[in-house]
């Protein structure tokens, strides 16, 4: 290569001293490199000695460039000069290197919150996630983790009847036998389903607006009062149209008001931003979570997320073509809690990996459901997301499909297990999470701030990732993560009963809001704007949420109703229901605002006593 770069070499010495050039991380061994190669820029001699750290070359290009000669260490001197500018150019588009005063080839680092400011937070941030301050503190503790963790797996190994290593060391799990169900809850559902109220949608969106005021988030972005007539009707009318895919044409036809397409339309475009719809969601949410029922469910200590595909007009950027769907469209990405109601949910474009976005849904959530865990199927995970979310304090348990090709990382080369050493393929790089870890706290601090997005991170990081110093650090400290994950996978069948039965609800979520958007199934809304497609999705989970809430309430009255009749309900019975009820509701016919809503006792709801 020197033939090419001799050419060039005047030019690009000229280049490297017009230039800053800094190291956007705690490496500083090319800058080291970069120094001394300016220092040497006018030397004649075939051979320098120095003993440089080379760590940022490949091993080609090391074993290349150093020659030893007893105690003393030599440079040769074109190889180097050809090494440094090859890497400078390489970690300048990774980003492990910055310009300062460029624009291109800023640091991104700028972005975050200083290291200086960052200090006086790392003790309160690192004692309540328990996890250390500094890099060679955690750097023991993980590795100290992964032993344990390692050593119980192997010795439990014996006793553990539905994991089999074959011969080849392939690992197998066996099915579960079939538990018997321990109380018949047919009678108590059936009795349920058959006692709900009959409701118009419609109507069910007005009712739990005159518990919650949800419609009152609405109104002009400028933040002045609406100067609409009936304003709030409006706003169910907007939602209602837009949340079932009929959009504001159809429905317009289908209302008994003097009401125009047009004036949905301009209520949509003027009034609604995604974060009032937020809040919207969440005054729903919050209201959902004072009543007894959902507890049964779960308890909000967990998420799930997961993406369905919508159509969307291919005369769109954001429109790309889904090899798991065979379609063009987008996805709705959607963060469901544990008792079934929706926290979060955003528009993705096909191509964009969904793991980017699991965890800033559980960010962006405001509502008084903040799960600390969160599951997910095989597109929701990465080594990078399972190293951010450890260290942002959330445990991610996905439902991985392909988990028997995945790696197990050894703590270090010299450590052997008895029986489950063959599952072991690769050993941790800690060197590299040592050197980072002050890096890695910096952008989680950031994150947690809200100076970068965790979705904005991570498709930069995604971005050159292979050069990446972050990257490959937050990938590193990801396999320590995903390890200690799997090994209790195999090891705990109630862990992957609780993954398999998590996931199917959101399953369920995704099937329920599929009913509601009737209107239009397939394309989310007739719009090439991507903020729309955001809009569409967020109405249908407000109505959705509205219904979930409503059947909450219709089923605490008709449960009250049965246990005063002299029925023995129990919780276990109630856990095998979900409020996913649509049987009673009506999607279809003249839809009429009736804003007089007759109160129910919800106190008495909300304490619904439950054995």
């Amino acid at each position: 290569m020197w033939s090419f770069f001799r050419s060039s070499r005047q030019a690009l010495f000229t280049l490297l001293r017009t230039l800053d050039i800094q190291s956007s991380t705690q490496d500083n061994a090319l800058i080291k490199a970069k120094d001394f190669l300016l220092q040497q820029a006018h030397s004649k001699k075939d051979r320098l000695e120095a003993n440089l750290d080379l760590s940022f070359a490949p091993r080609q290009w090391q074993k290349l460039t150093q020659q030893k000669e007893g105690k003393k260490h030599f440079i040769i001197r074109r190889y180097f000069e050809t090494c440094v500018f090859i890497c400078l150019a390489n970690e300048l588009k990774a980003t492990d290197l910055c310009v300062i005063g460029s624009a291109s080839y800023a640091d991104f680092r700028q972005q975050l919150v200083p290291w200086e400011d960052c200090l006086p937070l790392l003790p309160e941030y690192c004692q309540h996630l328990s996890i250390p301050s500094t890099g060679k503190e955690a750097v023991v503790q993980l590795a100290q983790a992964l032993t344990d963790k390692a050593n119980q797996v192997d010795t439990s190994y014996p006793a553990i009847d539905e994991l089999v290593i074959d011969e080849k060391g392939y690992p197998i799990l066996k099915k579960r036998f079939k538990k018997l169900p321990e109380e018949d809850n047919t009678e108590i559902e059936a009795l349920i389903k058959s006692r709900m109220p009959k409701r118009k949608l419609i109507d069910v969106l007005v009712n739990i607006n005159y518990y919650t005021n949800w419609a009152g988030v609405f109104g002009p972005i400028s933040g002045s009062d609406p100067k609409i007539e009936n304003a709030i009707e409006r706003y169910i009318l907007m939602t209602f149209a837009y949340g079932t895919g009929m959009g504001p044409t159809q429905a317009a036809q289908h209302m008994q008001y003097a009401i125009s397409a047009h004036m949905l339309s301009w209520a949509n475009q003027r009034h609604v931003t995604p974060a009032m719809q937020n809040k919207a969601l969440n005054k729903i949410i919050n209201h959902y979570m004072l009543y007894a029922l959902p507890k049964v469910w779960g308890l909000g200590k967990s998420a799930i997320a997961d993406g369905t595909l919508r159509k969307i007009y291919q005369e769109n950027l954001t429109a790309e073509y889904h090899i798991r769907y065979g379609t063009t469209g987008g996805i709705a990405y959607h963060h469901v809690a544990d008792n079934y109601i929706a926290l979060f949910s955003t528009f993705i474009p096909c191509g964009v990996w969904e793991a980017v976005e699991i965890i800033e849904g559980l960010l962006q959530n405001q509502s008084d459901i903040q799960p600390n865990v969160i599951h997910a199927d095989t597109q929701g995970q990465s080594t990078v997301v399972f190293a951010i979310a450890y260290l942002l304090g959330i445990k991610l348990m996905p439902r991985i499909r392909n988990w028997k090709d995945l790696k197990f990382y050894r703590p270090s080369k010299k450590t052997r297990y008895q029986h489950i050493d063959s599952l072991f393929k690769d050993t941790v790089n800690w060197a590299l999470i040592e050197t980072h870890w002050q890096d890695m706290l910096q952008v989680v601090l950031s994150i947690k701030a809200g100076k970068v997005s965790s979705s904005a991170l991570l498709r930069k990081l995604g971005s050159y990732s292979r050069r990446n110093k972050l990257c490959l650090a937050l990938r590193e400290l990801g396999y320590v993560i995903r390890t200690l994950f799997l090994l209790d996978y195999i090891s705990q069948v109630e862990l992957r009963e609780e993954i398999t039965a998590q996931t199917n609800k959101v399953e369920s979520y995704n099937g329920f809001t599929d009913w509601l958007s009737f209107g239009n199934p397939y394309t989310i809304v007739a719009s090439n704007d991507p903020e729309e497609h955001e809009k569409a999705i967020k109405y249908n989970d407000i109505i959705a949420n509205a219904v979930m809430l409503q059947n909450v309430m219709d089923m605490s009255g008709v449960i009250l109703a049965l246990m005063d009749e002299g029925y023995d309900i129990t919780s276990k019975q109630l856990s095998k229901t979900s409020p996913l009820l649509t049987d009673h509701l009506n999607r279809f016919g003249q839809y009429v605002v009736n804003m007089e809503v007759e109160p129910v006792d919800i106190a008495r709801m909300m304490k619904l006593p439950i054995k």
